[in-house]
This record gives C-alpha cells, sequence and structure tokens, in this order.
C-alpha cells in the first residue's frame, strides 16, 4: 500500500527578508485533508512562511514543495499553481462597490471561460456553502465583520481548489463569529476533502478544529505536535506564548521590522 505524498513539503527551509534571516530550518509535512494550525506571536513570521507558500518569496535556502512540485518561478508555471491555492485575506480584500455575489464570482469570470448562467449557479453554491445565499445582493458595506469574512470565504472557494491558505482569519472578529468561522473551516475541510493550513496567533479559538499544530518563535519552529500535546506542552517557550506571559524566552520585538516584513 502506497502511502499518499503531502499537499505541502518543507525542507531545510530558510527566508529572508530586509537582508536578514526570518525563518531558518523550517521542516513540515502537511498531510492531505488535514488542518494545521501555524501558530506564533506577532512579527514570528508566520505570513512570510505563508509568501513562501504562495511563491511570492522564493527561499533563501532549502525547498518549498506543493502538491508534489517545487513551487515554480516561472510566472506562467506559478499562476497554474496558485489556481489550486485558495488564500483567505485577512482583510477579505472584498472590492466595496461589488456585491457579495459578484466579489465570489471575480476568480470564475478572470480563470475560466464558463457561461455567465453557470458562474452565476456556481456563486449560490458557494455562499450557500458558507450560509449567506440570502445575502447575495448585499454589497461589504452592508455586512456583519464575520459575514464579510464568510463572503471571501467563498471566493476564495471559488475555484475549489484542493489547497486553503488562511491568513490571520479571526483578526477583527468578536468571539462569536471566530466561533462561526473556525466551525466553518473544519465542516468545509471535511466535506470538501480539503487541506487547511491557518495561520494565527489565536490559539484557543483555532485548536479545537486543528489536526496538528506548529508554534513558529525565535526564528524557527519551537513546537510540533498535536493540539492536545501543545496544550501538555512544560517547554517554557511554548507556555509563555499560550498564556501570553511578557517576561520569557520568546523575545518580542527584539530587533527593527523593515517595512516589508510579515507578521
Amino acid at each position: 500500500m502506497t502511502t499518499e505524498p503531502p499537499i505541502v513539503r518543507l525542507t531545510d527551509l530558510r527566508l529572508d527578508r530586509g537582508g536578514r534571516s526570518v525563518l531558518r530550518g523550517i521542516n513540515l509535512s502537511v498531510p492531505r485533508g488535514s488542518i494545521v494550525a501555524v501558530l506564533g506571536p506577532s512579527g514570528s513570521g508566520k505570513s512570510t512562511l505563508l509568501s513562501a507558500l504562495t511563491g511570492e518569496l522564493a527561499p533563501a535556502a532549502g525547498t518549498v514543495e506543493v502538491f508534489g512540485q517545487k513551487v515554480p518561478q516561472d510566472q506562467r508555471e506559478l499562476l497554474e499553481l496558485r489556481k489550486g491555492i485558495g488564500v483567505l485575506l485577512q482583510g477579505n480584500g472584498l472590492l466595496t462597490d461589488l456585491t457579495a455575489a459578484e466579489n465570489v464570482a471575480l476568480p470564475l469570470r478572470a480563470h475560466t471561460r464558463l457561461p455567465k448562467a453557470l458562474i452565476q449557479r456556481l456563486v449560490l453554491m458557494k455562499l450557500h456553502a458558507v450560509g449567506l445565499h440570502a445575502a447575495a445582493d448585499a454589497f461589504p458595506r452592508e455586512l456583519s465583520g464575520g459575514m464579510a469574512r464568510r463572503v471571501a470565504l467563498a471566493r476564495a472557494l471559488a475555484l475549489d481548489p484542493p489547497l486553503m491558505i488562511y491568513d490571520e482569519p479571526l483578526t477583527g472578529l468578536d468571539p462569536i463569529a471566530s466561533g462561526v468561522v473556525m466551525s466553518l473551516v473544519r465542516r468545509l475541510n471535511d466535506t470538501l476533502g480539503l487541506t487547511s493550513i491557518v495561520v494565527t496567533h489565536h490559539v484557543h479559538e483555532t485548536l479545537p478544529v486543528a489536526d496538528h499544530a506548529i508554534v513558529i518563535a525565535n526564528g524557527g519552529i519551537v513546537f510540533s505536535g498535536t493540539p492536545g500535546e501543545l496544550e501538555r506542552s512544560q517547554d517554557p517557550l511554548v507556555r509563555q506564548f499560550l498564556l501570553g506571559e511578557p517576561d520569557g524566552p520568546i523575545g518580542f520585538d527584539a530587533a527593527p521590522r523593515t517595512t516589508t516584513e510579515a507578521a
């Protein structure tokens, strides 16, 4: 019986920004069908890692493989790869002069030649999947923060990508909306057969839906294991992060950050 290769594999990865190393020695395999939480304090390099997964940032050393192939440098090949990756941005990125349905339709109009009627049908299916079928004609300004986040999620799912990446999906959401979004992440992952990477610092909202968790701090991975193992960890660095303690082995803002450095 052959073992299916991971959908994402990072090997001895080093990522540099602004002339300095942000992350180094990163090794990670993401099995198909799983939800992996990438946790860490602000400025730890979580979004820098995301940039490497989507091909925006080339490795300084090591390799990034997605769907069994190295992330290409050629722009045309990279565009094809990105069609298989859905990204939910922390700022939603919705166009304010378009309705919810029109926002969700954007990737379908840009990357397919499907007839208008079929695109409209697919858009309504995606909105229904996130519980917003009735909000198709609403503009972003008419939506709550949680609803806008779900419209952005429907848009990220428009091309049926096998891999979903969530960049701080709970930013600006209240506890109820956060619970709805994370429950939706789990349900969509299971019902659509997705693989999901959730990049976040919201530990307690994310761990209940995750299969695996890693913690990034001080330039590398300081923990990798199940959510239960993370919560039981007695490592001082991990405990500091989980408990939100200001003093400990994790240095906060120890070095000036460049304007391009991600959170």
